[in-house]
């Protein structure tokens, strides 16, 4: 069995694929696990799905490329002005497929729009600290923050620009107006997205004429049409299928260490976990090793006991995970005091996390042998999200995972900072150490302060701590593609294979 370490782990992160001359195809296709829920993309974080397809349509100042560097897009060059400005300077020319400019202007405009409290952005949080933005010149901007944001420019990686005059009389949840590298031709909600070319991208000309995204939830499905070559790309592959598609012949598979941690999180504003011994207990009580080697045939990198993997800055390598201890997690249950004869429910989104339901099984088992009566809940992405994030009502435990594509503490470790509307947990402590570290561009007060954030973290497990998942793949003959370990799937990351 292979297991991530983590120097295996970062080193596999920066791995390159050399590609082969290049031969012409017209059409790519890209089979996604969820459905997509809105075609606003500031009103989705899910960036391995709603945002993965709406970067190919909307343009972004700022991409990262498969080699998890940050690499130029609208936006030529990017410099801190001083420690709270940030000055862009632009494409000239660029526009949207209608002739509306994509300028400083357009720019301003969204990132006005994702603040404004009336809008109500579902990524409002990521811009929190932007206090101010001030066209110089068509191709010129500066950013202003309240405080310094030292991974400004990471996040512009997840943000995408609507064209302003046009979304003043349409509805950018169910209507597009391209200005990236492709726009989107027919769409069949739950089965089809197809995409073709936009004429007048400012970019580079995609490889592929055309990109095709299909609905497949169920895993086997994926690899049935894998295998019968009705799609590409694949994502989400159990481990135990990746030899069998690779010894067929048909098509190419492999898995690469992700950036996305699996805890099950704990709604701390609800009995019991609402006691740090319980959580605790439940954090002894199962044994990650067993999953990773049973479920994920040793790919599965266990968390140290904190959501950070070592490809993050802020990682903190001096922690180490819960160990395996059924009988320390008995004697917690007892000291707390609680009534274990009371349920506690656990909910669990169906097609959505690599082996989820498996893993969600195997810990209420788990947890079940050391006297807690866990009662799984299953359920549609869709309806999860909304329980999540929209009415706020949670299960005292869910299975749920992170992975935040700006690769730094800052991003991953505010989910879980007080007030944010992702925590469920509030720790005055963590918050303090969570802003120290994303106010500062010292490098080293950050590490400091995310040192301290993740050790307060680990101590109050508000999360039961599970491993970070592999990204699993398979590709058919006629493509060549670069693994990624941060889950976007791009049809532009796709080449031709050589014939």
């Amino acid at each position: 069995m292979k297991r991530f370490t983590p120097a295996a782990f970062a080193a596999a992160l920066l791995a390159t694929v050399t590609l082969p001359g290049l031969a012409k195809a017209e059409t790519a296709t890209i089979a996604l696990a969820v459905n997509i829920n809105t075609l606003d993309p500031h009103m989705s974080a899910s960036f391995g799905s709603d945002l993965s397809l709406l970067s190919h349509v909307y343009p972004a100042l700022i991409l990262r490329g498969p080699d998890l560097k940050l690499q130029p897009a609208l936006a030529k060059s990017w410099t801190p002005v001083n420690d709270t400005t940030w000055r862009f300077e632009l494409v000239p020319g660029a526009k949207f497929a209608n002739g509306e400019a994509l300028d400083a202007k357009a720019v301003k405009w969204n990132l006005d729009r994702v603040r404004d409290p009336k809008v109500n952005a579902r990524i409002k949080s990521w811009f929190d600290l932007v206090k101010d933005v001030r066209v110089i010149d068509p191709t010129t901007l500066e950013v202003e923050t309240s405080a310094p944001f030292p991974a400004f420019a990471d996040q512009l990686s997840m943000f995408f620009l609507l064209p302003p005059e046009w979304a003043a009389t349409h509805n950018p949840a169910t209507e597009t107006m391209s200005g990236g590298p492709y726009q989107i031709t027919e769409n069949v909600p739950g089965d089809h997205i197809t995409l073709k070319a936009n004429p007048t991208y400012f970019g580079e000309k995609p490889a592929f004429d055309t990109a095709i995204f299909r609905t497949i939830p169920e895993p086997s499905s994926r690899i049935a049409a894998l295998l019968a070559g009705e799609v590409d790309l694949i994502t989400g592959v159990p481990p135990s299928e990746l030899k069998r598609i690779k010894d067929s012949g048909k098509a190419n598979s492999g898995a690469t260490p992700s950036t996305r941690s699996v805890f099950i999180k704990f709604n701390t504003q609800k009995a019991p976990l609402d006691n740090k011994l319980v959580r605790q207990a439940m954090n002894y009580a199962v044994d990650k090793t067993a999953i990773g080697d049973s479920i994920f045939e040793g790919l599965a990198y266990i968390s140290p006991c904190e959501i950070l993997t070592p490809a993050y800055f802020g990682f903190n390598p001096d922690l180490k995970p819960y160990a395996y201890d059924p009988a320390k997690a008995k004697a917690l249950l007892k000291q707390s005091g609680v009534n274990l004869s009371q349920p506690i429910e656990m909910d669990v989104p169906v097609a959505t996390y690599l082996q989820g339901q498996e893993v969600a099984q195997v810990v209420a088992a788990q947890l079940g042998e050391v006297g807690l009566n866990v009662k799984i809940t299953e359920m549609d992405f869709g309806a999860y999200m909304n329980k999540y994030l929209k009415s706020r009502t949670l299960a005292q435990t869910s299975l749920l995972t992170h992975g935040w594509p700006t690769i730094d503490a800052d991003g991953q470790l505010t989910l879980l900072a007080p007030g944010n509307q992702y925590a469920y947990w509030d720790n005055a402590a963590f918050g303090k150490a969570v802003e120290a570290g994303r106010s500062t561009t010292d490098k080293a007060a950050r590490l400091a302060a995310y040192k301290t954030a993740t050790s307060i973290m680990c101590e109050e497990a508000p999360v039961l701590f599970l491993y970070a998942q592999p990204n699993t793949y398979g590709t058919s003959k006629r493509v060549v593609w670069q693994p990624r370990a941060d889950d976007w799937v791009r049809a532009y990351d796709l080449k031709p294979a050589a014939k």
